[in-house]
C-alpha cells in the first residue's frame, strides 16, 4: 500500500517553510498550533525522513530533505490548484495564483505590462512577483517559490528550460550636448578615454569586459545599482554609460536630455528568457503568461 499524504499536511509544511514558525503557520492555515504540529509529525512519519529542526524560541528550520520536499509540495499544490481552476473555468477563463520571478533590472520593462495588460485579460488570475538577482530567482525556481522567471539567458544553466522573449544589444548613453552625440553610431575607441558611469548590476557589468575585448581600458568614475543615478550623472555630462535594455524616454530623473547611440563595434546580443525547471510541467496559468510575453513583449515599447 502506498504512502498516504494529505494536501493539508503539504500546505502546513509549505506554510511553516514560508513563515519560519509553527505559530505563524497555524495562523496562515487557519488551524491550531497543535494541529500543525500533528500534521507535520505524521507527514515525517509517513515519508520516513526528518523535515524540520525544531529550535526552542527560534522557530523551525528545514533539513536538507525538508527543502526538497517543500519544493515538491509547492509543485503538487500548484498542480492541484491548476486542476481545480481548469475544471471550474468557463470558456477560456484563467484563475488562481501565479508566482513570477523577474530579474531586478528587467522589472521596469516587463512587470508593468504583466500586472496591467495581462492582468486585465485574466481578471481571475492573481500574479505574485518576486524581484531579485539571477541567483535568487534560480533558487526560487528550485524551491518552488516561483513557477517561471524572467532573466537573461546567460544567467541560466542546464537545470532550466528557457524560451526566448526578447533580444537586445548594448548601447551607449551620453549627455545630449556631448560632441559624439551628433553621430548616429559611436566607436568604443572614441569614448573609452572618458569616465564610465557603470550600472552596477551583473547584466550591465560586461561594459568593462566589452572595452577590454576591444583592447581598451575602462575608466570607471562611479558605480551605482540605481539606474536613475547612472542616467542622471550621464545627463549632467559626468561620464558615459553602457546599457542593455532601451529606456523608453531619453530624459533623466531631473528632466535633463540624454542621447542614446548605437555602438559601432560588434557587440553580442543579450537574450531575455522565461525560465522554469527542466522537466517541470507548467500549469495552464504559467503557459498563458509565457504566450503573452512571447507575443506581446518581444519588442520594447516604441521610443518617443
Amino acid at each position: 500500500m502506498g504512502v498516504r499524504l494529505s494536501f493539508k499536511q503539504l500546505e502546513c509544511l509549505v506554510a511553516v517553510a514560508d513563515a519560519g514558525s509553527i505559530t505563524a503557520a497555524a495562523v496562515a492555515c487557519g488551524i491550531s498550533q497543535a494541529g500543525v504540529s500533528l500534521a507535520l509529525t505524521d507527514l515525517e512519519r509517513r515519508l520516513g525522513v526528518q523535515l524540520l529542526i525544531r529550535q526552542r524560541a527560534k522557530g523551525v528550520k528545514l533539513t536538507a530533505a525538508g527543502v526538497r520536499v517543500v519544493a515538491s509540495a509547492r509543485r503538487l499544490i500548484e498542480e492541484a490548484e491548476d486542476l481545480q481552476a481548469s475544471a471550474a473555468a468557463m470558456d477560456h477563463e484563467i484563475s488562481g495564483t501565479l508566482a513570477l520571478g523577474c530579474y531586478t533590472s528587467l522589472a521596469p520593462f516587463f512587470i508593468p505590462p504583466v500586472l496591467d495588460e495581462f492582468a486585465q485579460r485574466h481578471p481571475g488570475l492573481d500574479v505574485h512577483v518576486l524581484e531579485g538577482a539571477a541567483e535568487e530567482l534560480i533558487t526560487a525556481l528550485r524551491d518552488g517559490r516561483c513557477e517561471v522567471a524572467l532573466l537573461y539567458a546567460d544567467d541560466g544553466d542546464d537545470s532550466l528550460h528557457m524560451v526566448p522573449v526578447r533580444t537586445s544589444r548594448p548601447y551607449l548613453i551620453l549627455a545630449a550636448d556631448h560632441p559624439l552625440a551628433a553621430q548616429p553610431e559611436v566607436r568604443l575607441a572614441d569614448i573609452a578615454h572618458e569616465p564610465l558611469i557603470m550600472f552596477d548590476v551583473p547584466s550591465a557589468r560586461n561594459a568593462v569586459r566589452m572595452l577590454e575585448g576591444a583592447g581598451l581600458t575602462a575608466r570607471v568614475r562611479h558605480m551605482s545599482p540605481n539606474i536613475e543615478v547612472v542616467r542622471g550623472l550621464v545627463a549632467r555630462g559626468v561620464g558615459y554609460s553602457v546599457l542593455v535594455q532601451r529606456w523608453p524616454a531619453d530624459v533623466s530623473f531631473e528632466g535633463r536630455p540624454i542621447a542614446s547611440r548605437t555602438i559601432a563595434d560588434p557587440t553580442a546580443e543579450r537574450e531575455v528568457v522565461l525560465a522554469w525547471l527542466d522537466g517541470v510541467r507548467l500549469t495552464r496559468r504559467a503557459r498563458t503568461l509565457v504566450d503573452f510575453c512571447r507575443t506581446e513583449l518581444k519588442s520594447p515599447s516604441p521610443e518617443p
